[in-house]
């Protein structure tokens, strides 16, 4: 498990005991804000009560307001795209604030879990030109703070700041907000702002409203005790006990660490230990299921080229977290099963000949692995040198799972809507784009009502009508048998589709072509931004011409012993990409589905199987990894998953 983490969650206000000596801005209203254009925008914040503040645009005094409550408000009138502009706030005594370098252009709010928050440095590996190579200066980006609250909506937000696309600034950024912002830029020539609202594991409860989750019991009870500051300390403080004695018990009888001759010395002498392919999940190569450290090496040579040359190993993804050594100097670490394992290593720590790559592994939930089909290597220079094959391996110490955590902010209801969004409600927007549904994968039904009413809550909170709203459809993942099945993610991704049906103005971003089976966080960010834009360029822009969805299921006929499936957004015409049309399953009477032909037919789908004679439902893309799901239309994007039967 990673190392315990304690999130703030008790703010009811920043500014409950707060006596106002001065004019308080937001923290959204900083320099380098963006605006959104051709609208009336607010200016808001905080001072005394009664006191006069004015605002100023570019010199010419806009308007004046006297606070009630503490609290005061201006309208903007609308502006065109541009800038930069500079907006100052005066009150009372002359207490002047400036928000510098201004542009009004469109403003998104880039919001679901942790595919949305994953950053550009994090896909480094399929993108190397991203960061060097961004230029894009009025592509700006605003990461609002991950902080959590359970009592009432936030007012403001802790900390933040606006910052441009640029190479000295975007490696923390949203990649899929990057792409899509730059998409954005680059097609309606305006500036973008990015509002980042995103939460790694956060469910789609944490972004609703305390009113709105009394639609949902469980939920709502859950939360109502988190009101209580003291209550939430002693979840909080027992967890810490908790994760604290486990690392301790951990950590103390860990023998590679305490014993004479540490293991990720070179000098210790590894003859006796076992034999382990790389990749590979442990199980399979003898390791008996186990929670607690396992160490592992190998031995390379080198030549002598690599001689105080920077080094770079790349350790695919294990399970569960590593420390890693080369000739007894210590690497690179990482605490948790995701992240790729990519280790810049020092000058001077390999050298030529004989070289010892030590790993020591912790395995939380009895389930360690090196995951297939990643790299594994070290590279100097010129050389790279395969880590793949024969390791060495020796089980240190055994304890029990890691124990659960009582309370985890983020993956609690309401938190993330009082803590992250509703500190953005005053800020005029373009629309949001949306990444999410992962956390509430083995909920999909429950989901099919959620999802939609979410929509429609932020919209009533921002008063702008019905914006777009447009959002990703999750990726391929993991594995499935070979059979047709339940379906697994499939049912979460039907209700990703059925959503839009159910809310206007929304799109939905088809990407289970770019995913990977073997990781929850795939590395095409760019495809999943750049597809994001093609909604907004006809949901947002009113590009009528533009393709911008895969084939989406649009009514069922049988005639005799075959189902005739005829779709929206056919584009230019309907194909089967990479070989034969896949990933269709009927069923018959009885419920039970095979593997049906399929064949393609003035836009229309056939699909049957000899062994039916009367199919009364289709699947299709009915899997984990839909891997052989291969309709899309002949602009390039991919077809929905669907289910559906015969009236």
């Amino acid at each position: 498990m990673k190392k315990l983490l304690l999130i703030l969650v008790s703010f009811t206000s920043f500014f409950s005991a707060f006596i106002w000596a001065e004019v308080k801005l937001p923290q959204l209203l900083s320099d380098g804000l963006v605006l959104q254009r051709d609208t009336e925008n607010k200016i808001w914040g905080w001072a005394a009560n009664n006191e006069k503040v004015t605002i100023i645009l570019d010199g010419k005094t806009i308007a004046s307001s006297t606070t009630k409550n503490n609290a005061w408000q201006v309208g903007l009138p609308p502006q065109t795209a541009g800038g930069p502009h500079k907006i100052t706030v005066v009150g009372k005594d002359n207490d002047i604030k400036y928000i510098n370098d201004v542009y009004f252009g469109d403003v998104w709010v880039a919001s679901g879990q942790s595919n949305m928050q994953t950053t550009l440095s994090r896909i480094e590996e399929m993108f190397p030109d991203a960061i060097p190579t961004a230029n894009s200066p009025l592509v700006r980006e605003f990461t609002v703070p991950r902080i959590m609250n359970f009592k009432a909506p936030q007012q403001d937000l802790s900390g933040g700041a606006w910052e441009p696309s640029t190479p000295d600034k975007i490696a923390d950024h949203s990649a899929v907000a990057y792409f899509f912002g730059k998409k954005i830029h680059e097609t309606q020539k305006v500036p973008v702002g990015i509002l980042g609202a995103n939460f790694g594991g956060s469910p789609a409860e944490c972004w609703i409203s305390r009113e709105a989750l009394k639609q949902y019991p469980e939920e709502y009870k859950s939360i109502e005790n988190f009101k209580d500051d003291a209550y939430l300390q002693s979840l909080q403080d027992a967890d810490k006990k908790d994760s604290d004695a486990w690392y301790a018990q951990l950590n103390d009888n860990d023998e590679g660490s305490t014993s004479a001759v540490k293991w990720y010395e070179n000098a210790y002498n590894d003859s006796n230990w076992q034999k382990i392919n790389v990749p590979s999940v442990w199980e399979n190569e003898g390791i008996e299921p186990m929670s607690g450290l396992v160490w592992f090496r190998k031995t390379i040579d080198l030549p002598e080229n690599v001689a105080d040359q920077p080094a770079f190993l790349r350790l695919g993804v294990i399970v569960d977290a590593d420390i890693a050594y080369i000739n007894g100097q210590q690497v690179g670490r990482t605490w948790y099963r995701y992240p790729p394992r990519r280790y810049k290593v020092e000058p001077g720590i390999v050298k030529p000949g004989k070289n010892v790559i030590t790993l020591r592994v912790r395995v939380d939930n009895k389930q360690g692995e090196f995951v297939a089909e990643k790299p594994y290597y070290l590279e100097v220079g010129d050389t790279k040198v395969d880590l793949t094959g024969e390791w060495k391996y020796k089980i240190s110490n055994v304890v029990t799972p890691p124990p659960a955590q009582r309370f985890i902010p983020y993956k609690q209801a309401l938190g993330c809507y009082n803590g992250m969004l509703a500190p953005l409600f005053n800020m005029k927007i373009k629309g949001v784009i949306w990444y999410q549904g992962e956390s509430n994968a083995d909920r999909s039904e429950q989901y099919q009502e959620l999802f939609p009413q979410l929509i429609q809550e932020w919209r009533d909170k921002w008063q702008q009508g019905n914006f777009p709203f447009l959002y990703v459809q999750l990726a391929n993942y993991m594995t499935d048998p070979e059979e047709p099945s339940d379906g697994g993610w499939a049912k979460l991704r039907y209700a990703q589709f059925l959503t839009l049906q159910k809310a206007e103005n929304t799109a939905m971003a088809v990407i289970t072509d770019v995913g990977e089976w073997n990781d929850l966080h795939p590395l095409n960010k760019k495809a999943v931004g750049e597809r994001l834009a093609l909604t907004a360029q006809a949901l947002a822009y009113g590009d009528r011409d533009i393709v911008y969805s895969g084939p989406l299921y649009k009514s069922l006929e049988r005639e005799k012993n075959k189902l005739i499936i005829s779709f929206d957004h056919v584009g230019d015409g309907l194909i089967a990409k990479h070989g034969k049309l896949g990933g269709f399953a009927i069923a018959g009477e009885d419920g039970e589905y095979v593997w049906a032909k399929a064949k393609i037919k003035k836009n229309k789908v056939i699909v049957w199987h000899k062994s039916i004679k009367k199919p009364v439902s289709v699947r299709y893309a009915w899997r984990n990894d839909p891997k052989n799901a291969n309709l899309y239309n002949k602009n390039g994007l991919p077809a929905s998953v669907f289910e559906a039967s015969v009236d």
